[in-house]
């Protein structure tokens, strides 16, 4: 059964289980995005008696929290007792294309020259880390929501600024891809 378990899914799995998810919390009329538990985070904290965007009833949210410690929990079991090293597998123009940047692709889910211990070594992760926080946050924020709730349960109720967010979304990505990533790396 851990063999099972340990081999990769195909994608439609993933899709299954999220459009049963979304379904639930549909019928529970609950909405789904993982940012949101930072608004709730700072409420717990107390942030709500200096801005008022914190100011709610936080434990309303205690659902959303549980989906995020369980997240976090799912990931380390996965990682811990279950992952495959051989799983990943990259084109060969793929990992071309990380040579030509100067990664070099060991198989492991995240490159070791940008993820790695000696990558914080250097002033410019520092900086592409908190510039990049900087701007996930307030892109979330700005765009009321972040990917996975636009994208999931936005689009699944068939909000037009969700379909925008993920237009948006997408542009980005391709920008940072093609045009900015070859320029930092």
């Amino acid at each position: 059964m851990i063999e099972l378990i340990r081999q990769p899914w195909p994608w439609y799995f993933s899709g299954f289980m999220i459009v049963v998810i979304m379904l639930l919390l549909n019928f529970w009329g609950k909405s789904f995005g993982f940012s949101s538990n930072l608004r709730t985070i700072c409420s717990m904290a107390g942030a709500g008696k200096k801005v008022k965007f914190f100011d709610f009833d936080w434990r309303a949210q205690r659902w959303n929290l549980l989906f995020l410690i369980g997240a976090v929990i799912g990931g380390w079991i996965s990682s811990t007792f279950l992952s495959n090293p051989n799983a990943l597998e990259l084109s060969a123009a793929t990992v071309k294309d990380l040579q030509h940047m100067g990664i070099q692709f060991n198989g492991q889910l995240n490159p070791d020259e940008l993820f790695g211990l000696q990558a914080l070594a250097a002033p410019k992760t520092w900086i592409l880390l908190l510039s990049g926080g900087i701007l996930v946050g307030f892109g979330s924020r700005y765009a009321g929501g972040c990917t996975s709730g636009h994208a999931i349960s936005g689009l699944s109720n068939l909000q037009l600024p969700s379909l925008v967010a993920v237009i948006g979304f997408f542009i980005g990505g391709l920008i940072m891809t093609w045009l900015l990533l070859p320029l930092l790396i």
